[in-house]
């Protein structure tokens, strides 16, 4: 991510965060958790498109390179 991409989400301290992100993100995002496996809602999505960050909005990866890891995540 460029400085710029970037730069609409650094002044935001955790009190904000909390206030636009569901807990789950919260905790995932800000905290360094996980969901716990097979349980995400995008576990089992095959619809066509791009995955995107829940914080800052720039995309993650395309639907045509997920795969089936087995691990229970995306």
């Amino acid at each position: 991510m460029t400085d710029k991409q970037n730069a609409g989400t650094r002044g935001i301290n955790d009190p904000q965060w909390q206030a636009t992100l569901t807990p789950e993100q919260f905790n995932i995002c800000r905290l360094k958790g996980t969901e716990p496996p097979f349980t995400g809602k995008y576990t089992d999505c095959k619809k066509p498109g791009i995955y995107h960050c829940a914080c800052c909005g720039n995309a993650l990866f395309s639907s045509e390179t997920k795969y089936d890891s087995g691990s229970g995540w995306p």
